[in-house]
């Protein structure tokens, strides 16, 4: 999925969907894959329940409206462990699940292959029932609607037969509410009773129509007493009467279907029967779909009208659970790989994990440490076939020849199941088969499928994870059906390994929470900076945008010295990381910042960093300032509005020393290279010292020379010590 930034849906859309149908015609694939939308849902989650019961692992894949809210969003070098889980945690919440791929593999002894079962659901989040609030509201990325377009995403299918769903935390809110109201004895919601009690009728019209209904009531039930043993239909004197007013029976009484009223009128229906009709009572029944039915029902004690009302509100209880049963749609997908416990296999699926458990379970904790134990408890077994591609020495050298990509990947170690690929000039193993079965229809032969629909896509990262275990050494030959393939010992030590960011090369443990060895202590991954240490970064972030990284560089290393700054990163346009050389620095940087701000004297016109603090936009904060910004839900385009709109200008926390955390040799994934800034009780008796110092070295008459400034500051420095 490419990284893209949101614009307005209408006019990306209907470019896409031209684009769609005008190449459509010319999609011609005989992959065998079973397109889902609402209208066959049923039987394909049928099907696919046996198919996931006799699975030996199920493969999946994502599609999504996009990946990233802002470009300072995307992944970094610079981010932190637990930085990283709130942009994915950020992704996840803003964006739509449009495509969701499920295709079960089972290893067939008699035929030595595994077969596939690739499904293509179609997802899209309509509302369903009545929840409060605005409807369901998502981002849309335009190159990711073109990227979509490209590879003939049926938007159609999507919007309007796309299945929706409630997640396990809406389905118990919504039940939730629902007793709540079925308690309330007086409630609206079942028998509209309450809230016309005492509106008054003041207007000519509503007068004459409120004097005009309880005339023909009168004669209605005037009829039924008098021929208790008709069933006939009131003779009203026009059409309209005999349209509007239609004798049935409801539960076992005689009642008038009322129609062709608007909410006012029934409102006034309402007040005409409560006041003068004790024998008759007006209920409301909600249907199955979305309409209801407006009643006056006889009664002929209050006993009778009590058991009337009851079975009103359990039938429309009834109707209402099964509105919301039907409404968890495309959970009950998730909900069978839950439960069935079965070995999950992606690529690269640290994001589609974090959709899965927003869309489908609840929302995503905001700390990582319990958004990992949350999903272990749900998916215990999770394979990410990115973390098989580099786990044996043979097959990451070669893979090293190609990209990691899944088409790549599948091109590369599936030659005879990808048809269309040709010869990539490296000499494999024989591939371990693999067939295809969709409905009756099985085959080995078929041309290749459409890249980037998420049941192909399934499909593919399925098939690398045969190949991969078998690269691995496990000889399926010799599996038996009664084992679980997430327990195989060449396997275990690579289950619920996920990247968190593979552009960092950062892998956890889902099962335990922590930072996993790169693997054969990489050199796979070469990073720029190599040797970040957050306790040493200063967030700066509103400068004068001429300011480039190395003009900002020049800036700082003129106070603080020519060795003092190890590296500057930009965010964005608008924000860099400055990484210094000590953690000493930050405080110092902080504090000075804020002590120029406050001054007007010459000095701080003159001083190095007057040009960093021109225009009086400019704030910075330390790497726990970053964090805050990331956790917000607010996405800017631009990181200095983002923390404007989070609100967070200067933070005077950002300079007070910090006790030092020392950090254990396994210590948690989460909290490694948190902030470390070591300082002892005595410093923090001295702040006010170091204060004043540097006011003295900014009223003073110092010579202004880039070398004094640095003594200056070192001197500061060891007044502190």
């Amino acid at each position: 999925m490419k990284k893209l930034y949101p614009i307005t849906l209408s006019r990306a859309l209907s470019r896409a969907l031209s684009s769609s149908s005008s190449s459509a015609s010319a999609q011609s694939t005989a992959f065998p894959l079973k397109h889902v939308t609402k209208g066959n849902f049923e039987s394909a989650l049928a099907e696919l329940r046996r198919h996931v019961a006799a699975a030996d692992f199920v493969a999946i894949d994502l599609e999504m409206s996009g990946v990233t809210s802002a470009p300072w969003r995307e992944s970094f070098e610079f981010d932190r462990s637990d930085v990283r889980y709130l942009k994915v945690k950020d992704s996840a919440e803003k964006f739509a699940v449009v495509q969701f791929g499920v295709c079960p593999f089972r290893w067939d002894s008699s035929k030595l292959s595994f077969i596939a079962h690739p499904h293509n659901f179609y997802v899209f989040p309509r509302q369903e029932v009545p929840i409060d609030g605005p409807s369901y509201e998502f981002l849309w990325q335009t190159t990711s609607i073109e990227f979509l377009a490209k590879y003939q995403f049926d938007f159609n299918a999507c919007i309007r037969e796309g299945i929706s769903y409630l997640s396990r935390g809406q389905e118990k809110e919504a039940l939730r509410r629902l007793s709540m109201a079925y308690e309330d004895e007086l409630s609206d919601t079942w028998c509209n009773m309450k809230e016309v009690r005492d509106i008054p009728i003041n207007r000519i019209a509503d007068v004459l129509f409120a004097e005009r209904i309880k005339n023909r009531f009168s004669e209605w039930r005037d009829g039924l007493l008098q021929d208790r043993n008709g069933g006939s239909q009131l003779q009203w004197n026009s059409n309209d009467s005999k349209q509007q007013f239609q004798t049935v029976f409801f539960k076992m009484r005689p009642a008038l279907n009322l129609t062709g009223f608007t909410s006012h009128q029934f409102r006034l229906i309402q007040l005409v029967i409560n006041k003068h009709f004790k024998d008759l009572s007006y209920v409301r029944v909600n249907g199955d779909d979305l309409c209801s039915q407006q009643l006056v029902v006889y009664t002929e004690s209050k006993d009778d009208r009590d058991l009337l009302m009851k079975e009103v509100k359990d039938e429309n209880r009834r109707v209402a659970e099964m509105k919301i049963q039907a409404a968890i749609g495309f959970r009950h997908v998730i909900d069978l790989l839950s439960s069935e416990q079965k070995l999950i296999v992606g690529h690269n699926c640290f994001l589609d994990i974090a959709h899965v458990y927003s869309k489908f379970i609840g929302p995503l904790p905001s700390a990582a440490e319990e958004f990992v134990s949350s999903v272990n408890e749900y998916f215990p077994h999770i394979v990410d076939t990115k973390i098989l591609l580099n786990a044996d020495h043979v097959l990451q050298q070669r893979m090293k020849k190609s990209s990691t990509s899944l088409s790549s990947a599948f091109a590369l170690l599936c030659p005879q199941i990808a048809v269309s690929t040709k010869s990539t000039g490296l000499t494999f193993q024989q591939c371990v088969q693999v067939e295809v079965q969709v409905d009756d229809m099985r085959s080995s032969n078929w041309n290749s499928g459409a890249k980037h629909e998420a049941g192909y896509d399934a499909f593919m990262t399925g098939c690398i994870f045969v190949q991969a275990c078998s690269y691995l050494g496990i000889d399926f030959k010799l599996h038996s059906p009664s084992e679980n393939l997430a327990h195989n010992e060449k396997l275990c030590k690579h289950v619920n390994h996920l990247y968190l960011s593979w552009i960092n090369g950062d892998i956890i443990d889902l099962s335990t929470g922590n930072k996993v060895a790169e693997l054969f202590g990489t050199n796979y991954f070469k990073k720029k900076y190599p040797n970040i240490l957050f306790e040493n970064i200063v967030l700066i972030w509103g400068f004068p945008s001429k300011l480039k990284a190395r003009d900002i560089r020049e800036c700082v290393s003129k106070v603080f010295g020519p060795t003092s700054v190890t590296s500057v990163y930009h965010l964005d346009e608008t924000a860099v990381f400055v990484q210094f050389s000590k953690p000493e620095f930050v405080s110092d940087f902080l504090l000075l910042k804020e002590t120029l701000e406050k001054s007007d004297g010459p000095i701080s016109v003159l001083h190095p960093l007057a040009k960093l603090l021109e225009g009086g936009n400019t704030h910075a904060g330390n790497y726990e300032t970053y964090k805050e910004i990331c956790s917000s839900p607010i996405s800017k385009v631009l990181f200095a509005n983002q923390a404007e709109a989070v609100g967070i200008k200067w933070k005077r926390e950002a300079v007070e020393p910090k006790i030092a955390v020392e950090s254990k040799e396994h210590t948690s994934f989460w909290e490694e290279n948190a902030v470390n800034n070591s300082t002892n009780s005595s410093e923090k008796s001295k702040q006010g010292k170091v204060h004043n110092a540097k006011k003295d070295m900014l009223c003073g008459n110092y010579e202004i020379i880039d070398s004094l400034y640095a003594a200056e500051v070192n001197q500061i420095r060891t007044n502190n010590l």
